[in-house]
């Protein structure tokens, strides 16, 4: 009696200690917390955190929104707090030229986040740290794109997957069809020449459920469970959550591209590339012997994946707002029509051409700044500890650019909630740059496929106006909200292309 008794009180003593031990621990955990949410000595303002999870609940919808309205209370440069991850946000055109432009280097580097960590360790190409890793590729690629991605050799390629395109839409002969899938195939096939050296068809279904497992992940990866990931990386242990399927999604294109580049790597010659995976092989070769080099086979996984991203994702979605905005505004469609058959007659567009259609160079440049592509940019951090308009920024804080709030700052542009080409014309109708035109952002991790975007940008809708009349199916409007992710893209819609 006397042992079973005394057995108990230490069953329950060792029972308490453990709950002692755990509340404790528990309290240190909140009080780290806490103590990783006081913002810096000069750091800038900003709304005030919630205990342990800071703002997050504020970027759950429209976070470029909420971002522009917090810059009328706080200013161009103010702070959040995501879970303990203290963040600058750049607001207005001034904020983000003063830092993206005139201290270009020291806004360069990548937020070392929980998510890019487990997603590309760092590595590869978009999501590197500042430094000889992002050199060697970033100069790789953008070798890569003026070699594969330019010349009239490239540019035949593109006028033919411009024709595989609008000859696919006239397949459907009017009929309503939803045309993300095959703006998809066509866009991606621009930028697969250059990284494969050839296209996919449009029924290549293991190449199109990849694409889709990109696409889906540009959404997840904006979550709200993407930014609790990176402020409680220990969440991943749980069996549930969107950055589960994140996870899912990744390793299962990771998989692929391996077989991907074995696949196109196949009788590849020395020093004689046909593509870019050829080109970074050799690049590997060549620095074989370099133990701090940059160039891998994981790194060359990360990269590939990322150009395929990049070179679709944005491209894809302007060109589905395009339309959408075609079909919407009848009388916006008709005068590009009317200046297309004017300029080609019923020859294919050639680049000498863009120069003699302003109006519809007017209409693409609109698209861009109204539909705000990528609101948040990539999102950076300081390289180096920063001054700006009196604020202090630690090395390696997390930087937000919201280019939506350039595209909309009142100061640059008259009434930028409404859609009008006109904006970009002069009092002749000449077309006019504007300075407060950023859908490709600036500085030094600005995009390196821009020219190639805004030539496939040109050429795809050229040839799908020139051919077809679009609307939308009788009593058919689709909503103008988009889709929520690091692209905004249109929620899906069905449109009828009318051969003229």
């Amino acid at each position: 009696m006397v042992s079973t008794s005394l057995l108990n009180v230490s069953s329950g003593q060792t029972f308490l200690g453990l709950c002692s031990l755990l509340i404790t621990v528990l309290s240190l955990l909140v009080i780290r917390q806490l103590m990783k949410q006081r913002r810096p000595r000069g750091f800038p303002p900003g709304p005030t955190p919630l205990p342990m999870i800071g703002n997050i609940l504020s970027l759950a919808t429209e976070p470029h929104v909420y971002m522009k309205r917090q810059s009328d209370i706080y200013g161009q440069i103010f702070s959040l707090d995501l879970g303990g991850i203290s963040t600058v946000v750049l607001n207005g055109y001034d904020a983000i030229k003063e830092c993206l432009s005139h201290q270009s280097e020291v806004f360069a580097d990548r937020p070392s986040l929980p998510l890019f960590e487990k997603m590309t360790k760092m590595g590869g190409l978009l999501n590197s740290k500042y430094g000889r890793g992002w050199i060697e590729h970033r100069k790789l690629a953008v070798n890569s794109f003026r070699y594969f991605g330019s010349g009239q050799k490239m540019f035949e390629k593109i006028s033919e997957e411009c024709m595989f395109f609008v000859d696919a839409i006239d397949s459907y002969k009017g009929r309503p069809f939803n045309p993300k899938h095959l703006v998809t195939n066509a866009v991606s096939n621009i930028t697969n020449l250059i990284i494969f050296g050839e296209r996919f068809t449009y029924d290549d279904r293991e190449f199109q459920h990849m694409i889709e497992i990109f696409s889906e992940n540009i959404e997840l990866a904006a979550s709200g469970w993407a930014f609790l990931y990176n402020a409680f990386p220990w969440i991943e242990y749980l069996p549930f959550g969107k950055h589960q399927k994140l996870f899912r999604n990744a390793a299962e294109v990771y998989d692929f591209l391996i077989q991907i580049i074995e696949r196109f790597s196949q009788g590849r010659v020395h020093q004689s590339p046909r593509h870019y995976i050829d080109a970074y092989l050799d690049e590997m070769d060549q620095s074989a012997s370099d133990e701090a080099t940059s160039y891998s086979r994981e790194n060359l996984v990360y990269s590939v994946g990322e150009l395929i991203i990049a070179g679709t994702e944005t491209t894809t979605n302007a060109l589905r707002w395009a339309i959408l905005y075609m079909a919407l505004y009848p009388t916006i469609q008709d005068k590009v029509q009317r200046e297309i058959d004017c300029v080609l007659g019923g020859k294919a567009p050639t680049l000498e051409d863009k120069q003699r259609m302003p109006y519809l160079e007017a209409v693409l440049h609109e698209v861009l700044r109204f539909c705000n592509i990528v609101p948040l940019g990539i999102f950076r951090a300081t390289s180096q500890d920063a001054l700006v308009s009196g604020y202090s920024i630690p090395r390696g804080t997390m930087v937000i650019t919201n280019l939506y709030s350039v595209h909309f700052d009142e100061k640059y542009w008259s009434d930028p909630g409404i859609f009008c080409p006109e904006r970009f014309l002069d009092s002749n109708g000449h077309f006019i740059r504007r300075e407060a035109f950023l859908p490709f952002s600036v500085g030094r991790r600005h995009c390196l496929g821009e020219q190639l975007a805004r030539m496939e940008m040109f050429l795809f809708f050229t040839s799908l106006l020139q051919r077809f009349h679009l609307q939308f199916p009788p009593g058919s409007l689709p909503s103008l909200s988009p889709k929520l992710g690091m692209t905004l893209q249109p929620l899906p819609y069905s449109i009828c292309a009318i051969r003229r």
